[in-house]
């Protein structure tokens, strides 16, 4: 489909045009268990049709034909769990669309140093990484996952992964997306994290994504446009440049504007 709001890897100066951003599929499946989880319908519900990567590739194509663009993103579920799949399926889309754009939403759990190397072989131009905490207990919570070692490692390797992609990919863009609601992660936990970002590279591009109530957490309180306003602020002030904070009435960008 057309998509006009674009991902956690899609640059925030495209977020403030009108119409199309990209043209995105998504995948069936993931490797965590997000009680809360936004996308619920495709990481949980597995009712598409299955499709070769040749096959993936011909839509997508297609489909960004149709939306006008020169931006393909692959979301999710989590896009990465078929690894043979995922990196065929992206040389096919660079090799029908030469000048496009390729990008990658994930949670960043299995991307490793060479599947990250590969994927960025295979033609993938931009990567969005979600760092859903900084503390195990809090990782745990906003996973579902019950086993301590597996949480730790998936928490390890998508801090890791995002530092890797910095300091060996830099032509490759790279988002970063702290998913928050309070009644998941303290704002000092999100400050803690923006403060390690920093440590990396301070004009990462940071997306704070407002959590609102979906699948098996109806009770949230989706937090409110000044909430998220504040926490921007906090960002900001622990030295990241490039904060987007997604609230109720749009998207707060560098500077503190609203983005369309």
């Amino acid at each position: 489909m057309g998509h006009m709001a674009g991902g956690v890897g899609t640059p925030w100066w495209l977020k403030s045009g009108l119409g199309f951003l990209e043209a995105v599929c998504f995948t069936s499946g993931c490797n965590l268990c997000c009680p809360q989880c936004q996308n619920w319908q495709y990481a949980y519900i597995d009712c598409g049709e299955l499709l070769t990567p040749e096959e993936a590739a011909e839509r997508m194509t297609e489909t960004k034909r149709e939306c006008g663009v020169e931006r393909i993103a692959i979301s999710g579920g989590e896009c990465t769990l078929n690894r043979p799949w995922l990196i065929s399926f992206i040389k096919l889309l660079k090799e029908k669309n030469p000048i496009a754009r390729i990008h990658v939403d994930t949670n960043g759990s299995i991307l490793t140093e060479d599947y990250i190397d590969e994927l960025v072989d295979a033609g993938m131009t931009d990567i969005g990484i979600d760092l859903k905490a900084l503390r195990l207990s809090t990782f745990m919570e906003m996973t579902g996952l019950m086993d301590a070692g597996l949480a730790a490692k998936y928490l390890q390797t998508a801090w890791e992964a995002a530092k890797y992609l910095h300091d060996r990919h830099p032509q490759v863009f790279l988002g970063i997306g702290i998913p928050f609601n309070e009644d998941l992660i303290s704002i000092a936990e999100v400050q803690e994290m923006a403060e390690r970002i920093v440590e990396i590279d301070p004009w990462i591009q940071v997306s704070l994504l407002d959590y609102r109530p979906e699948f098996r957490r109806m009770d949230l309180l989706r937090p409110s446009h000044w909430e998220m306003l504040q926490i921007h602020y906090i960002l900001r002030d622990c030295g990241l440049q490039s904060v987007i904070c997604q609230t109720e009435r749009g998207k707060i960008g560098p500077g503190g504007r609203l983005l369309g």
